[in-house]
């Protein structure tokens, strides 16, 4: 069958963003099989079937309102996001203070606590309107019934059997869970609104007869000329039109290396200058720029993935309709009460949600004591089933800091000489690989000496003048690239090393009086530990390991060697992390690891997102399921190894809890127990699986070998 297509018009006005927004919103359509939103065709959808015209309509107005109606609908949605988290976090303290006040009212005046039933009743239904609510509509509207719906079973069957106070404690549980779902939402969102504006209000315009005058960002239009100076942060995507200038593409690329920028390259908003001066002309402001897209395509991952229930939810859904069937067949073959409430008093509810909250919230807590943020129980779940574990490169497999790893001296110089007099030339410079050597040089103790002048050669390297020093001569010192050699006409035969730049060593040649002194071989060395991490992984049941990066070939060729990778992309960009991501989903659940912005889209759409080291984004531990404060790999081992031990005393807990439940169920039918016996045998198990599921952590008191045996 043949697809259909039609093309509707577009407001002029839509914004990339809007229309992204737009093309989501389409897709969602059953009918609708590919959505394309351009300026100049309009919005083009190809379908099968019938297509809802009027309500694609709807989503185009809806998508394009005004500056005034957007302000009020963002101000509307926060609003409606704190009020939903005010009356979680309500309800959560209600229930829990109103079963300790009932308890302590009952072991005071038991009379009048017995005349109150039809108030503790009350109150009851009070705190779980919001569960009685979704569990009717889950039956009336959607003819199934969900956790909600057996949560109003227990609830119902504890009014029924004369305590309503004891589903309280389910009640408090679900509140705190849900209030805790909404203020992580609001986190996210909050951060997500601060990334986009940049922190930079204001720009330097380069008017028509070359003054340059500050205004704001968002008076400028594309073909505007701004000037960018050393330290500031460019607002735009644009070309370069004049200058030259190192640019720290960190936020972007996921690089430390500042890249070389000059007449006709491309830059981006978000990234900053480190050296020198750049004229660029704006081709691509706010929602538009490369930033932006990173940040819109964190927002439509989280609104494109599903929410993840947890087992004891799935568990719990399977079984209500198992209950209400045992209770309508016990009460049509006795018609006996006593019976049904056996049926009734024995739910599945307490000892799944109970046991599976303890042993989330164990395993969450074990996690916190190695230095791990997991965000939600349904994480610790998807750790268990995964198979594929996908490594940004810089940051995550590297340090993501440069250093010094070899020192190499011409006949006659001494490593001390070469570099006090290289930390000379560069102690006032930012650039990494000259942060790279004066930490070098601090780590030694050394006193560094200081410099005449100096004078920075964009893209090229330092020359600067350094006077003699104790027992070292000075002189004109040049430090930098081999290309700056070359053009200061400095021999370098005998040091050139294409092995270095294979392995992804940068290589920092020092010379004086136009003399060659030696070269220091800068790296980002992998993290001390991968190897065996990855080995444990292996073990652990990943059948796939994968790095991404955005250095060239050869860099990322070595690398995979060396730790003995499955597989590696090279030269991607985030966008293109995102897609790899999404294409290893497919056949498989994927854990993804990173650190920067650049790695927020691929850590949002992954399985299981996880933000590792010190030196991460606060984008990506929002984009991220699990952050890791830690700077060793093996607690990545940890996690995983954790989430699964964590899903086996799960398993544990629900075939305990199935089994008891069912032989008290069973037990209960005959007639060989009364209600009070029944609840006796359901506590008993609830409370032998709770048990079971602290071992989790108790186990953080032993040695991690023994825990993970």
């Amino acid at each position: 069958m043949g697809y259909q297509y039609i093309t509707l018009p577009l407001p002029a006005a839509l914004t990339s963003r809007q229309k992204a927004l737009l093309e989501v919103s389409v897709r969602q359509i059953p009918a609708v099989v590919s959505a394309c939103a351009s300026d100049r065709h309009g919005l083009t959808i190809y379908y099968q079937g019938n297509l809802p015209v009027t309500e694609i309509t709807a989503m185009i107005r809806k998508v394009s309102p005004d500056r005034r109606q957007a302000a009020r609908i963002c101000f509307k949605s926060g609003s409606e996001e704190t009020s939903t988290f005010t009356e979680y976090r309500r309800d959560a303290i209600l229930a829990g203070a109103g079963l300790l006040g009932l308890q302590l009212l009952r072991m005071a005046v038991p009379g009048t606590f017995t005349t109150l039933y039809l108030a503790r009743s009350a109150f009851v239904f009070f705190i779980a309107r919001k569960f009685i609510a979704s569990g009717v509509r889950s039956l009336v509207v959607e003819r199934q019934p969900n956790a909600d719906t057996l949560t109003t079973t227990a609830v119902m069957a504890s009014i029924l059997g004369g305590k309503p106070e004891s589903s309280l404690t389910l009640l408090a549980l679900s509140n705190f869970a849900e209030m805790l779902t909404t203020y992580t939402a609001e986190r996210a969102r909050k951060h997500i609104s601060n990334l986009l504006q940049l922190d930079q209000q204001y720009v330097w315009k380069i008017e028509a007869d070359g003054h340059e005058v500050r205004v704001a960002v968002e008076s400028l239009q594309p073909g505007d000329k701004v000037g960018v100076h050393l330290g500031e942060k460019i607002c735009v995507d644009g070309r370069v039109l004049s200058g030259a200038a190192a640019v720290d593409q960190s936020s972007i690329t996921g690089e430390y290396i500042p890249a070389e920028k000059g007449q006709g390259d491309y830059v981006y908003a978000g990234t900053v200058l480190q050296n020198g001066f750049l004229e660029i002309v704006v081709e691509k402001m706010g929602d538009d720029t490369a930033l932006a897209r990173i940040v819109h395509m964190v927002e439509e991952a989280q609104t494109r993935r599903a929410p993840v229930q947890n087992f004891a939810d799935r568990m719990a859904n399977m079984l209500v309709p198992i209950s209400f069937i045992a209770a309508g067949l016990v009460y049509g073959a006795t018609k006996d009460w006593q019976r049904v409430l056996n049926m009734l008093f024995i739910d599945f509810s307490c000892g799944l949600k109970l046991s599976t909250a303890t042993a989330i919230s164990a395993a969450i807590g074990r996690a916190a004591s190695r230095g791990v943020l997991v965000k939600g129980g349904n994480y610790v779940e998807a750790l268990a089933g995964v198979d594929t574990v996908v490594l940004d490169k810089t940051g995550t497999i590297t340090i993501g800091k440069p250093q010094v790893v070899t020192v190499r001296t011409t006949a006659g110089i001494s490593e001390r000489e070469l570099l006090l007099l290289a930390a000379s030339a560069e102690l006032h410079s930012a650039h990494p690989l000259a942060c790279a050597v004066l930490e070098h040089v601090e780590c030694q103790g050394w006193v560094i000496p200081p410099h005449t002048t100096t004078e920075t050669i964009v893209a090229r390297g330092i020359l600067a003048e350094v006077p003699n020093f104790e027992d070292i001569r000075g002189g004109k010192i040049l430090v930098g690239s081999w290309r700056f050699m070359e053009e200061q006409e400095v021999d370098c035969r005998g040091f050139e090393d294409q092995t270095s730049a294979e392995r992804g060593y940068n290589l920092v040649y020092v010379a004086r009086d136009r003399n060659l002194l030696g070269v220091l071989v800068v790296s980002d060395p992998i993290r001390p530990n991968l190897k065996k991490t990855i080995n444990q992984l292996r073990r652990q049941g990943v059948d796939e390991v994968v790095m991404l990066t955005g250095d060239t070939e050869l860099v990322a060729k070595h690398v995979a060697n060396v730790l003995d990778i499955d597989a590696y992309h090279a030269e991607v960009l985030p966008e293109d992390k995102a897609t790899l991501v999404n294409r290893l989903r497919r056949r498989s659940q994927v854990l993804m690891v990173g650190d920067g912005v650049n790695d927020a889209p691929a850590l949002a759409f992954a399985d299981v997102g996880v933000a590792m080291g010190g030196r991460r984004t606060d984008i990506a531990v929002e984009s991220a399921a699990i952050t890791i404060n830690s700077e060793d790999p093996l607690v990545l081992s940890e996690v995983v190894t954790l989430g699964k031990r964590t899903m086996k005393i799960v398993q544990q807990n629900f075939t305990a809890t199935i089994a008891v439940n069912t032989a008290a169920m069973l037990l209960g039918a005959i007639g060989r127990t009364n209600p009070m016996i029944s609840a006796l045998i359901h506590n008993a198990a609830t409370i032998g699986v709770v048990l079971n599921s602290t071992r989790i952590l108790m186990a953080g008191r032993r040695t991690s070998r023994a825990y993970y045996k």
